[in-house]
């Protein structure tokens, strides 16, 4: 439920920079077939000189993306295996598809990438793996360390995700822990030649970083690992096996992840064909055809959640400030951080969504919404939620304490009983959160 004409024009604008990053969208700008000619970017193939085509991937738009290109190879492909999110596979013909758990990994994840090492180990020097990496591959991507439980794995995956670290920090400590990430899953594959296709929900698009990077070269480093799980004051809190295989790493008794030396770097090609530049930029057009005058402001919005109300109300001030003869339309995108501590249900979306409802009360005529491209925010079936100058009044009256919803991580539940919540449903693509405010 909508409250405001605003509030669909805000969905309307959201849903077009999503559209813009379909994978169907995407692979047919950087792959063409012509006869035995493959061509992926500027990268050329002669198939009549390869014995066989492997297609393997992780990540929420990973099925998207195995079906597109099973529309370009067909019976080409030899063939290959993906993993998705649960209610996120499409049919495929060839690629076969394992759903299994995020934002924590499980047991249908360790089947799906033990498939996926079983197909990529029996490749050799004339063969081509194409791999599909998309954000949620982290989860997705699943494998216990010689030691250690799944159940240790799923402890330390929700420890993480409420601790406030960023996703770059995540990821390091998570390719620190498996055999197929930090580009080992390339390193497994070799030597043949591999080529991946990459949409990137990481802010600054580093190939190493999305879906823990299986075929990247990894900078980080066990030490760097458990210097991160003292940062944010965890690391007696995680499972005792995992902390041990980090200290062992640290002291030399674990391999560390693949690196720039490795001579496996040779048959790597990394391609990002995908970012939320594309979605900003699609998103202004729609604000441009909908009267507004739109300005992208950043795609690289991080930090807490605290931080990026201040960073947006500091926006909408700035632009109030200013002589307006139009409506304006304000972008951003990124990937925001909050410290659960309460035991509500929500998402960062909708958590930001809820703190800019009560800073917005003394600004009038300005609508905000902030969705996650994916289609799903946080453990719930919303993309994120919609608000506007009136939402905080308006939920006083009906009797609900915005601070108590706010203080318990409980967003979720305030917009299903109050209104604005964004469902879209899985949408195939991933490039982080879009944020949309509307100044009247």
């Amino acid at each position: 439920m909508y409250n405001s004409l605003e509030q669909s024009l805000a969905l309307e604008i959201f849903n077009a920079g999503v559209e813009s990053v379909k994978p169907d969208n995407l692979i047919n700008r950087y792959i063409s077939l012509n006869k035995d000619k493959l061509q992926i970017e500027k990268i050329n193939f002669d198939l009549s000189k390869i014995n066989n085509i492997y297609v393997v991937g992780a990540g929420k738009a990973s099925a998207m993306m195995a079906q597109s290109i099973e529309r370009i190879l067909g019976s080409r492909i030899t063939d290959g295996h993906i993993v998705t999110k649960y209610n996120h596979s499409l049919p495929l013909k060839i690629i076969k598809v394992t759903e299994a758990g995020h934002p924590i990994p499980d047991e249908n994840g360790v089947k799906g990438t033990s498939e996926i090492l079983a197909i990529v180990e029996k490749a050799e020097k004339d063969d081509l793996v194409i791999c599909l990496i998309s954000g949620g591959g982290s989860a997705l991507l699943a494998d216990v360390p010689e030691g250690c439980t799944l159940e240790d794995l799923k402890s330390l995956n929700n420890i993480l995700l409420k601790s406030g670290a960023n996703i770059i920090e995540m990821n390091c400590i998570r390719k620190h822990l498996s055999k197929v990430k930090g580009g080992l899953l390339a390193r497994k594959a070799s030597p043949a030649r591999v080529v991946s296709l990459i949409l990137s929900d990481v802010i600054g698009d580093p190939i190493d970083a999305i879906a823990s990077g299986p075929t990247a070269a990894d900078p980080t480093t066990f030490a760097e690992a458990i210097n991160i799980l003292k940062k944010y004051g965890i690391s007696d809190q995680i499972p005792g096996m995992i902390y041990k295989v980090l200290l062992e790493g640290a002291d030399l008794k674990q391999p560390e992840t693949l690196k720039e030396t490795d001579e496996t770097i040779r048959y790597i090609d990394n391609l990002v064909i995908g970012t939320n530049l594309l979605s900003l930029a699609k998103a202004k057009d729609k604000a441009d055809l909908l009267g507004y005058s739109s300005h992208i402001i950043t795609n690289k919005l991080e930090g807490d959640v605290t931080d990026v109300c201040s960073f947006i109300i500091g926006a909408a001030k700035s632009a109030l400030a200013e002589k307006r003869t139009n409506k304006t339309c304000l972008l951003f995108a990124g990937e925001p951080t909050v410290k659960v501590k309460g035991n509500g249900l929500g998402g960062r979306n909708q958590h930001l969504a809820l703190m800019m409802a009560k800073l917005l009360n003394d600004l009038p005529g300005i609508t905000f919404l902030s969705g996650g491209t994916d289609g799903s925010d946080g453990p719930t079936d919303a993309a994120g939620a919609v608000v506007d100058s009136t939402t905080s009044a308006s939920a006083l009256k009906q009797q609900f304490d915005i601070d108590q919803y706010i203080k318990n991580c409980d967003s979720y539940n305030f917009f299903r009983q109050f209104g604005g919540l964004v469902i879209t449903g899985p949408t195939q693509t991933n490039v982080m959160d879009l944020m949309i405010m509307l100044i009247e």
